[in-house]
């Protein structure tokens, strides 16, 4: 919900333009939502509505009713924070008006103040450890999680990514130049987070990495490869994960595969059909995952395991494991080429 001072937003339809454009001004935050004596929403009012309404030929001494916006979009009092934020992305909102089931205004939602997430204590969990061989000769002296883009390490995107997102504790795990990743971050101090590390002897997959943790979470944790460019929130995620009571989630991504060519469809040696040259739709695995603490007790010390294998484990103990649909940007900077596609894009944002 928004900040206390959301009523100063509220104003009769009958107050005239002048007096709309001063209030405005005092209230701070861009709108006026328009009220009957009972705080019933009619409408609201923002500064391009008072401009529309000039050109149209009103003056300053209009009613706010003959300007205002009489269909707002408005969500009910319970919609969760990650909710309000899609809902306001999607439809470029700055605000939007709370109402309650008899449809009083009850709250302003303003995109900063929902933008500022709230602080979470759970761990997020980096996988830095791999060699990076496709990236050969750029991982030679510098671990991939280091290879820069947008004047950034990849590592560094993720981990202020999540800082923006309320998180503070962070967990990097290491192996390949470990030194390098410790001499950029240190104990996280200068990035206003706290920073552990653990460190493989051994290449132990992304689960097995998770062994080594000394004192385990209290609280459900993300764990992220480090290689992997996304603007999914990880707040989001941990909701999802809850509200569906899961042991563990596994964020995935449709993608496509076009067959160039046409498909021909037998049962033997008969034909049956054709297909003329199909899209093939999977679902794969994006490298971010949600895990509740007592995943860890099904892992052994220093012993290898990949994530999926984790899964396993835990459906065939009657666990619930479920997949967090993507649909947000998503890179996998793997090879020399996505680095440059990665370098590119978000160059083009930086510089829109």
């Amino acid at each position: 919900m928004s900040e206390p001072d959301w009523t100063a937003t509220l104003i009769g339809p009958d107050a005239d333009l002048h007096a709309a454009i001063a209030h405005l001004d005092r209230a701070g935050q861009q709108i006026l939502v328009v009220v009957d004596p009972a705080r019933r929403l009619l409408g609201t009012l923002t500064d391009g509505d008072v401009r529309r309404a000039l050109l149209r030929g009103l003056s300053l001494a209009s009613r706010v009713e003959e300007a205002m916006s009489r269909t707002p979009m408005v969500v009910g009092p319970d919609l969760d924070r990650g909710s309000v934020l899609n809902l306001m992305r999607v439809n470029k909102l700055r605000q939007l008006p709370v109402l309650d089931a008899a449809g009083r205004v009850a709250g302003l939602h303003v995109w900063d103040q929902v933008l500022a997430a709230p602080a979470r204590d759970n761990l997020i969990v980096l996988m830095a450890g791999g060699f990076g061989k496709r990236m050969m000769p750029f991982t030679e002296t510098v671990p991939k999680p280091m290879l820069e883009v947008a004047g950034k390490p990849l590592l560094q995107h993720a981990l202020e990514r999540a800082q923006a997102d309320g998180f503070r504790r962070f967990l990097i795990s290491l192996h390949y130049l470990p030194d390098v990743i410790r001499g950029h971050f240190g104990d996280g101090s200068a990035f206003g987070v706290e920073i552990d590390y653990v460190f493989e002897d051994t290449p132990l997959g992304t689960a097995g990495a998770l062994s080594l943790i000394a004192d385990g979470p209290a609280l459900p944790f993300v764990v992220a490869n480090g290689d992997v460019l996304t603007d999914v929130r990880f707040s989001d995620m941990l909701e999802f994960h809850s509200s569906f009571d899961a042991a563990a989630t596994m964020a995935v991504r449709e993608h496509q595969y076009h067959n160039p060519f046409g498909v021909v469809q037998t049962d033997g040696m008969v034909i049956t059909g054709f297909e003329e040259k199909p899209i093939w739709r999977t679902r794969i695995n994006a490298g971010l995952y949600v895990l509740n603490p007592g995943a860890l007790d099904l892992l052994v010390q220093g012993e290898h395991c990949n994530m999926p294998t984790l899964f396993d484990r835990l459906r065939h103990r009657g666990a619930r494991t479920i997949v967090y649909p993507m649909h947000e940007t998503w890179m996998d900077v793997g090879n020399p080429q996505d680095l440059l596609k990665a370098n590119r894009a978000l160059d083009g944002i930086r510089n829109d």
